[in-house]
């Protein structure tokens, strides 16, 4: 029998070391490479809207990102979500512990003029919806509504507790103008063999810095925000309840797509005629898109290997084309005042 020496066996732990270090070189840049091949947003065939933000007594909506739409006729902002300080992926990944980016907020907050912002409203206490809620709460007088999670989320930033409305029974909350209401709705069960990511409640106050696997879905809402000129609903999530906006008439739908290619055109059909055709919407924005692993401001689609948001936007033209052809399908901008409710609305 072989005598090992103690070379042999050094040799050996250096080939096997080298052996893994050479595994992990190569699984690390194909998935740097993998991350890294996106599709363009020019190849959607999607484009914004001509519009002019000039006239008296419009309704606007800014889109900052994800499904964070700040609201505003000119005397009231109603702000959706509250996503801004943007967590790297690196944070993300290894579960380092964020909090909100309070420059990046006050920056925020100033370049939009966000100034007579009355309410907060979150689609759900995910914190690429809701993280930021309690730092722009403080920074305001603004109410924050929703459910028992984000009212944690937002006790957790030491926000009043006469700012902090937890709803029920799709009570009508007015501001100025505009109306809004939550309408129960679910997440998109796009997690592991239909799940929804990160389920569960915040029973209490969420103090920061956290992980955020923090941010637990809590309810999930379909809002309607609706105003003498017109009404919008807003689906952060692709996940919607069969009927629940039955009795919804809308102008137009904000239309989370985040990760809806992954379930399938059949479910994203169905999708689309909850949301489009059971409200009677003609004009469609799909909104939470964008890859918010990103700094503030910089818009690039997820990764193909994730959601391939060039094949979603052929889709919901074809199920325009199908079922709803007055209906117009545009691409948000970031950061630029669309008009909501224009007199006459150019073709699509």
């Amino acid at each position: 029998m072989p005598t090992v020496t103690i070379q042999d066996v050094k040799r050996i732990a250096t080939r096997t070391f080298v052996a893994i270090a050479m595994v992990v070189i190569v699984l690390g840049a194909l998935l740097t490479w993998a991350w890294q091949t996106r599709p363009e947003i020019a190849d959607t065939g999607l484009h914004p809207p001509v519009d002019d933000v000039s006239e008296a007594a419009t309704v606007t909506v800014t889109w900052l990102g994800v499904t964070t739409l700040l609201f505003d006729d000119g005397e009231t902002q109603i702000l959706i979500d509250g996503f801004i300080s943007r967590p790297s992926l690196f944070n993300v990944l290894l579960g380092i512990p964020v909090s909100s980016d309070a420059p990046m907020i006050n920056f925020v907050l100033n370049e939009y003029r966000v100034q007579r912002l009355a309410a907060i409203i979150p689609v759900h206490s995910h914190y690429d919806h809701a993280m930021d809620v309690g730092a722009i709460a403080n920074r305001s007088s603004a109410s924050i509504i929703g459910s028992e999670t984000t009212a944690n989320i937002a006790r957790g930033a030491a926000v009043p507790e006469d700012q902090i409305v937890v709803v029920s029974d799709a009570t009508p909350y007015t501001f100025g103008d505009f109306t809004v209401t939550l309408i129960p709705s679910v997440h998109a069960p796009i997690g592991s063999r239909g799940s929804v990511p990160l389920p569960g409640t915040v029973d209490q106050p969420l103090a920061t810095p956290a992980r955020i696997t923090a941010w637990r879905v809590g309810s999930a809402y379909s809002i309607v925000v609706a105003h003498p000129q017109g009404t919008t609903v807003v689906q952060g999530s692709a996940g919607y309840v069969a009927g629940a906006l039955d009795h919804i008439k809308a102008d137009v739908v904000m239309l989370g797509v985040g990760l809806l290619e992954s379930l399938g055109r059949d479910y994203a059909e169905g999708y689309w005629q909850a949301l489009v055709t059971g409200t009677g919407a003609t004009r469609i924005f799909p909104v939470h898109f964008d890859d918010y692993t990103q700094p503030f401001g910089e818009i690039l689609l997820m990764p193909a290997l994730l959601d391939n948001f060039v094949n979603t936007a052929t889709w919901l033209q074809e199920f325009r084309d199908t079922w709803d052809r007055d209906a117009q399908l545009y691409l948000p901008v970031f950061g630029q005042p669309l008009t909501l409710y224009p007199e006459e609305s150019p073709d699509a």
